[in-house]
């Protein structure tokens, strides 16, 4: 009786190891980049915030108010997704990201950002599973605080279409009625693409959707 009792618990722990495990691999940390406030509503620099808003509301998923942002939770498949909108500010992006990590207990490479491109024309995306903060404070921040630039970001281009010296005015600029218009469609297809590298990983997402 005591050695099937220890049979029993031994299998009892590793299946359940196997199944934590398997749950933890499953987890991915979704953030979009942007600043709160009204003020900056549907402007460039708020494309992350923007893209998170389109995934929550195409699965009917609410936010709270939690430490250092907003949170919704979802699952698409066998993948759980913590949607997150850092309340930080761009240029501290970073201490909610190390934060939800953390807490989710989600690997760096189950974590994807998303964020404004000045370099990339209007719409366009593009999906990388590493690389430098290209100037942007929101990565730059995010990489100085976890430590590493191993992570898959997704940008999306907002174009460049400010006068030498006028970048910062440009990105904190509101979209026009007719960039919002352009743009609506391609909401869809990057939040296509972030489902897409949650349930098939990075290469597939960059196969299909860098084009």
């Amino acid at each position: 009786m005591g050695l099937l009792r220890i049979l029993f618990d031994f299998f009892y722990k590793k299946n359940n190891k196997t199944i934590e495990e398997k749950e933890k691999k499953m987890k991915y940390l979704v953030v979009g980049l942007g600043n709160i406030g009204p003020e900056y509503e549907c402007t460039r620099h708020n494309i992350g915030f923007m893209i998170i808003d389109h995934i929550a509301k195409g699965l009917t998923v609410s936010f709270e108010d939690r430490r250092y942002g907003y949170v919704g939770k979802c699952r698409v498949k066998n993948a759980e997704m913590i949607l997150l909108k850092p309340t930080t500010y761009m240029n501290l992006s970073g201490n909610a990201v190390r934060y939800w990590l953390q807490k989710e207990n989600i690997p760096i490479e189950r974590l994807i950002v998303i964020c404004d491109d000045i370099s990339l024309p209007l719409g366009k995306i593009r999906i990388r599973p590493q690389g430098s903060d290209g100037g942007h404070n929101g990565l730059k921040h995010i990489a100085s605080v976890i430590g590493s630039q191993q992570y898959v970001r997704l940008k999306f281009g907002v174009g460049n279409n400010f006068p030498k010296g006028n970048q910062i005015e440009y990105v904190l600029g509101k979209f026009d009625e007719d960039e919002l218009t352009a743009i609506s469609s391609r909401l869809e297809i990057a939040a296509d693409a972030v489902k897409t590298f949650c349930l098939s990983g990075v290469t597939m997402a960059m196969n299909q959707y860098n084009k």
